[in-house]
C-alpha cells in the first residue's frame, strides 16, 4: 500500500484546528464549499465538487489531537479502501498538522495529482486559521488546465 504524507506548522491552538477538521463550517472553509454530514463518530462527511465528490466515515475523533475519516463511497475509484487521518501536536507556538492519506492501492498519476491537491488544500487549511480566509474549492489554487 501507498501513502500520501505531509506536515504543515500553523499558528493556531489544537482546538481551532480540530473544530476546522471536525465542522461542516470548518470545513467548507479550507477544503471545498459544499460539504455535508460532519459530526460524531459514525457520521459521514459528504464532500463535493461541481455536485460529485468523495464521502467519508467518521471513524475516531479524539479532541484536539486526532481526526481519521475512512472512504465510504464509490467515487472516486481509487480512494475505495483509503483512510485519512490528521493528527495534531502542539510544539511551542505552532500546531503541526501530519496529515496522511493511506491505502493507495498503486502509485498512479491521480495519487501524484491528489498529493499535490492536498498540498494545496493545507496550505488553505493554515491561511483560514491564521488569516481568516482559505481558498477552498473552487477558489483553489489549479494545478494543471484540464
Amino acid at each position: 500500500m501507498v501513502n500520501i504524507n505531509h506536515r504543515i506548522g500553523i499558528k493556531a491552538s489544537p482546538e481551532k484546528i480540530y473544530q476546522a477538521l471536525t465542522t461542516d463550517d470548518g470545513l467548507k472553509k479550507w477544503w471545498t464549499n459544499d460539504i455535508s454530514g460532519a459530526g460524531v463518530v459514525g457520521s459521514t462527511i459528504k464532500f463535493r465538487f461541481n455536485g460529485g465528490g468523495p464521502d467519508f466515515k467518521v471513524t475516531k475523533l479524539i479532541p484536539n489531537k486526532t481526526v481519521c475519516w475512512q472512504h465510504a463511497g464509490n467515487m472516486p475509484e481509487s480512494w475505495m479502501g483509503t483512510e485519512i487521518s490528521f493528527q495534531l501536536e502542539t510544539v511551542e507556538n505552532q500546531t503541526f498538522v501530519r496529515f496522511t492519506h493511506s491505502n493507495w492501492h498503486e502509485t498512479t498519476d491521480f495519487m501524484a495529482h491528489c498529493n499535490t491537491k492536498w498540498a494545496v488544500f493545507l496550505l488553505s487549511l493554515k491561511d483560514a486559521l491564521e488569516i481568516g480566509k482559505g481558498t477552498p474549492f473552487p477558489n483553489d489554487i489549479q494545478i494543471d488546465h484540464s
